[in-house]
Formats: C-alpha cells, structure tokens, sequence
C-alpha cells in the first residue's frame, strides 16, 4: 500500500539544523509513492548540501530563480503548476515572515507565491528555537497564515540544538509523513467526535495472572487513525497493548471491562460516533485475591466463579443519545463460526445501528483483516485488505450513514 502514488510534492528546505530531517522525510515521502522535487534556500545549504537531496530524491535540485536550467526561465511557474502540495520543511522563523508578507526574493518564496491557491496547497512544518516560536511576532504571522490557507502541522518538544529545552523543534520524519498522508484523505467527518475502543481486556484473578484475549488491538487503533484523517477529534479507549498512539488522536489507557465502560461513559458525553472495536471480556472473577494463588501439592485446581461484565455497546446503543442515533454506535463482532448469523443476531440484540463481523482467530495480531458490515439494509462484505485500508472504508461507510443525520 502507497499512501501517495501518483503524488507530486515539492519539499522546500530553509535555514535550520532540522534540515538533517528532511533528508530522511524525502526517502517517507518515496517509499510511500510520491515523487518529491526538492527546492532549496541559500540559508537551508549551509546546514545541508543538494548533492544530498538529489540522490535522495533521484530530481534535480534547484535554488535560483535564474537557473540557466530551465528552458525558459520561469522555474517557480514550472515546479508549482507540476505539484498536488508544497511541502516546506524545515521552515525557520524568516522564512515563515517572508511567506506572510508575500516575499519572493528567492525560488521558494516565488514558487509559494505565485501557486494556484485552489490547487496547490501550502504545508509547513516550522523549525526553530523555543524563544524564537513562544516570540509574539511567529504567533501572529502563524496565524495570518492559517487565516490566508496555509496549514501549518505544528511543533515537537525536547531538546534543541542549542542545548536548551521546549517547544519549536521540528516533527520527526514519520509524524510529518503521516500528517501529509492525513491530509490528503478525504474529510469526511470533519466536525464529529469519534470514540473508539481497541484491544483486549485483562480482568485479574491474582496480582500476577488474569484473563484476556489475542486481540492486538491493530483495527481499533487503525480506525482510530482513519477517523483522524478524515477530520475528526478522535478518543482512542485502550485496553493493555503496545501500539504506538496513532497522530493526532488523544488516548486514555485502561486495563478491565470495568474500566473500559467508565472511560468510554465519560467521553461518550461529547462524542458523536461510537466505534466499540475492543475485545471485551465477557466475564470476570468474582473476586480477585490480594496475593499469588500458588499450588498447595493437592492436585485440585483453585475454585474460582465468575460474574457477567457489561456490555459497553449495548449501554451506548441503548442510552437515550445511542437511541436517537444523536451518539452514532458501530460495534465490532469478532466470531470463531457461523459469522453472518451471528453478527446479525448481535447486532439486533445490542440495538446498534451497524455492526461489522469479522473472524477472530483469523485477525488477531493480523496486518490484514476481512469486514462484514451488517445493518438494517443488509449485508455488505468488505472482502480482505490491510486493516488500514478498511478502516478508511469503514469511515466512509459511517460517514455516508450519518449524513441524513446530521441534515436534521
């Protein structure tokens, strides 16, 4: 999977030390499929060379608008009617004033001013010292940017060159590829809050042993990220798993059942959609001991009951926002057999609107998956793709249904 075949990005370089980074961002940008053309400042030089980038991006490198190169002269007219975005990372404070006012004293600066605003959008990742980012004057002209279109993909925190600490640095190479991926997606849910649950449960028998499932919790943490990139505010529900918190998506951790419905009844409150993909446990102990269970030479295993947990999407589906589909509930069916009729039953008994059925055995810990979506209408099979792609499917089918809804 490409997430940017057929993509043409220019990738503009300023004066910073982050432009080490930008060597490593034009290799993201090529594996994931794009082309990159790399453009750069006389400041952007002194910190790395074009020999570099252009065998890394396999283009020519260009930083004059008077390159004798091109036929006719016109460099910042061919290299923006050619690109699908510009992408200028890094962007030093200067660069970002000169960008503000119009300034095209140089190739970068008259390329970004004289592409089509319609189409050919303006990305910048700024890079800069802490003072220099938290100065008043970067904050007005960051948002006379936004105001005039730019998008602007924000700042890491740390250690600076400079030896001191705090905001201004510039995004890691694979934050800025997935924001430029993100970008690119359709948005299809912008305005909506989502709330996913993803992984497994753990519901302790002793201070060392529980019960759980396989799930990875990979699909929930890819419809997490696909709703993102569709412009929604995201809340990921994780039970215990170690996957990295997808961009731009604010996570709560929990670990039982128990744990998982407050955490999903605290935020349900705002949330417009409702995607319970976590693997629930259905039952946990009665009484979970203080101490390790340990064997005692009789044979006898320890005697232990259990009790029900709750069903979370069914309380969601079930509540007066879930019933008037105010709170739009999808839940996840993970079968070991009989998937279609079970998936159908399941999603009748819990009262939610949608339901995809999927079998579990064959997708835990999976890149892949393969979804079928069970509604009031019918069936849909969704066939077998990474989890990624069907999520964005998933998001686009979600997102086709809740339009009537929000035409109310």
């Amino acid at each position: 999977m490409n997430d940017l075949a057929g993509k043409h990005i220019v990738l503009g370089l300023t004066g910073g030390i982050a432009c080490y980074k930008a060597a490593e961002l034009c290799r993201a940008l090529l594996k994931e499929g794009a082309t990159v053309q790399v453009v750069m400042t006389a400041a952007a030089e002194q910190f790395i060379t074009p020999v570099t980038m252009q065998a890394l991006s396999q283009r020519t490198v260009y930083g004059s608008q008077w390159d004798p190169r091109a036929p006719n002269n016109m460099l910042h007219i061919n290299l923006s009617r050619e690109a699908d975005a510009i992408l200028i990372a890094p962007c030093s404070a200067d660069f970002m004033a000169r960008l503000l006012h119009g300034r095209a004293d140089d190739l970068l600066g008259l390329m970004c001013l004289a592409r089509p605003l319609d189409t050919v959008p303006l990305l910048i990742a700024p890079a800069m010292n802490r003072e220099m980012w938290a100065h008043p004057a970067t904050q007005r002209n960051m948002a006379q940017l936004i105001a005039d279109g730019t998008t602007i993909f924000g700042v890491g925190s740390g250690d600076q060159a400079c030896g001191e600490t705090g905001d201004g640095r510039m995004l890691e190479p694979q934050e800025l590829l997935d924001d430029v991926i993100a970008f690119f997606q359709p948005k299809t849910l912008t305005g909506q809050h989502v709330l996913v649950t993803a992984g497994p449960t753990y519901e302790a028998i002793d201070p060392v042993r529980g019960i759980t499932n396989l799930s990875s919790g990979k699909m929930g943490f890819a419809m997490a990220r696909a709703a993102r990139e569709a412009g929604a505010e995201v809340t990921l529900v994780a039970g215990p798993v170690s996957l990295a918190t997808p961009r731009g998506v604010g996570r709560v951790d929990v670990r039982s059942a128990l744990d998982m419905l407050q955490a999903v009844q605290e935020k349900a409150a705002t949330a417009t959609v409702f995607i319970a993909t976590a693997a629930v446990a259905d039952w946990r102990p009665a009484h979970a001991t203080d101490h390790k269970i340990k064997k005692d030479g009789s044979g006898s295993a320890p005697n232990l009951s259990f009790v029900e947990n709750p069903d979370i999407l069914a309380a969601m589906a079930q509540s007066p926002r879930g019933q008037s589909q105010a709170l739009y509930c999808v839940g996840f069916a993970a079968e070991s057999h009989d998937l279609l009729a079970n998936a159908q039953a399941k999603r009748l008994r819990k009262g939610a609107p949608l339901l995809v059925g999927n079998i579990g055995p064959a997708t835990f810990g999976q890149d892949d998956n393969a979804l079928l979506l069970v509604d009031a209408l019918g069936v849909k099979d969704m066939g077998r793709a990474s989890k990624l792609v069907l999520a964005r499917k998933l998001i686009a089918e979600i997102a086709a249904r809740i339009k009537p809804r929000d035409k109310k």
